[in-house]
């Protein structure tokens, strides 16, 4: 039986790489981010607040906004900008139609379509002097979702491109919202999304197409082999297909940054330690903490031996490292298991 690693200090999270704004805003760390989301807070809201935010992004900045979900009536389900006070405020609005509009006259129709007591609340955060709105309707499989309301902070307008980028960004959150009733729909949704995340990543670099497969495949027949349990390899799964994601930003360091995005969903704890330390070596000499043979989480030890097979596509020279970059009764195992396999 393969002894678990003792519990490690929890290491100080370096800069959030969801909130860098380092990176391009209408590349993949949206997804990152989403995806971040997602795992920690599986609700509409926890993903229509990163929705909003992304919209934001594409539009520039100088922008605020609200998410309407479409439950019998329409309520304000999230908020980037404004106060939160209006999330749950029952709200009629542009967005009954269901298409996208740029507003010119900004808030005059939202006024006009709404009773006195709410127009206070609007009053309140600051809407009526909002000089141009985009509405970018949520729907998924001809359902009516809700809506993403952008409100302009300055005079600045809102382009063609602009317009498009935000409803397509719709068009990609939408379906993760109609998925979240359901636990499997949900665990097929995250999965989903962090496969096609980490294929964004690969495509930047021709030869690491299909590399995450590649070695979440064969950590999974580890992890089996070692007799993980079912919720186990789940984690594992998310650990071994996202262990490169920190790429996103940079090669180096990557292992850390990447630890980062799981920071806050602590039912993937262990995953994340896996990516912090999956280039620990098993002689001490590997980073970022210098851990040594059983210390090692062993998720990230499984990690490395996957990682170096697919890298080295040649058992032998995986044995080669047996003992001192590799845990050598993992290695052992994955003759086994390519034996069998």
């Amino acid at each position: 039986m393969f002894r678990r690693s003792r519990p490690q200090p929890a290491p100080t999270p370096g800069p959030d790489p969801r909130k860098s704004a380092a990176l391009p805003p209408a590349e993949t760390p949206d997804a990152a981010r989403v995806l971040a989301d997602l795992l920690s807070r599986p609700t509409p809201e926890g993903i229509l607040e990163g929705a909003l935010a992304q919209a934001v992004t594409l539009l520039g900045g100088q922008a605020q906004g609200y998410a309407v979900l479409r439950r019998g009536q329409d309520r304000v389900a999230a908020v980037f900008g404004y106060p939160r006070p209006l999330i749950g405020t029952a709200l009629s609005g542009p967005w009954a139609n269901m298409r996208p509009r740029l507003l010119t006259d900004g808030s005059r129709e939202l006024y006009g379509l709404n009773p006195p007591e709410v127009v206070t609340l609007l009053d309140q955060a600051g809407m009526r002097d909002v000089p141009l709105s985009l509405v970018v309707p949520l729907s998924d499989r001809g359902r009516n979702l809700g809506a993403l309301v952008l409100d302009r902070t300055s005079p600045e307008g809102i382009s063609p491109v602009q317009q498009e980028a935000v409803t397509r960004w719709a068009g990609s959150v939408a379906p993760l919202l109609g998925l979240l009733d359901s636990r499997d729909e949900w665990r097929q949704a995250t999965r989903q999304l962090a496969s096609s995340l980490v294929e964004a990543v690969e495509s930047r670099d021709f030869d690491s197409v299909g590399h995450g497969q590649a070695v979440t495949e064969t950590a999974l027949r580890l992890g089996r082999a070692v007799g993980l349990a079912e919720r186990e390899l789940e984690e594992l799964w998310y650990a071994a297909m996202l262990h490169d994601i920190g790429k996103i930003q940079d090669e180096a360091g990557h292992a850390q940054i990447g630890a980062n995005f799981l920071h806050g969903v602590p039912h993937l704890a262990q995953a994340q330690k896996a990516i912090r330390h999956h280039h620990e070596r098993w002689d001490g000499a590997g980073e970022p903490d210098r851990l040594e043979g059983e210390d090692i989480p062993l998720y990230a030890r499984i990690l490395a031996v996957a990682n170096a097979s697919v890298h080295a596509g040649d058992l032998g020279r995986v044995k080669a490292q047996a003992g001192t970059e590799l845990d050598p009764r993992l290695v052992g195992l994955l003759e086994k298991v390519s034996q069998d396999g």
